[in-house]
């Protein structure tokens, strides 16, 4: 028998390109897993990696990473990365990069002084384990 579950993290990174760390918020019962994301070089490509971490007994199977990034509460791009099994109380680091005309033209425009740049990641991570 098998049971599918999703997390879902939203972390603010704000007001800086340079490369910023910020944890998940705590995990409900529920919940397998845990993890921190780290927004890293952020220019015209961002790179998003996300450190998972297996907090149960159970082996999580077909793990998966959505990551969606947004720039002034605009969607510059989503990545996508298959992460595959984790093993009990392990961890694996999983990690997409956001490739966009959108995040490239919203860079020129913070070059040229018109706009903020305040970044904001949501991430969803699927996996599935058996009973």
């Amino acid at each position: 028998m098998s049971a599918l579950s999703a997390a879902t993290a939203v972390v603010v990174l704000a007001a800086a390109p340079l490369p910023a760390v910020a944890a998940a918020p705590a995990t409900p019962a529920a919940q397998l897993i845990s993890y921190k994301i780290v927004l890293g070089r952020c220019k015209d490509t961002c790179r998003i990696k996300v450190k998972i971490t297996n907090i149960s007994r159970k082996t999580l199977y077909d793990v998966s990473l959505n990551a969606r990034l947004k720039v002034n509460k605009t969607k510059a791009g989503s990545c996508y990365d298959y992460v595959g099994t984790i093993r009990a109380k392990r961890q694996r680091w999983a990690g997409c990069t956001v490739r966009s005309s959108r995040l490239a033209s919203l860079w020129n425009r913070w070059l040229d002084g018109e706009i903020r740049w305040d970044t904001h990641v949501s991430t969803v991570v699927h996996y599935e384990y058996y009973r």
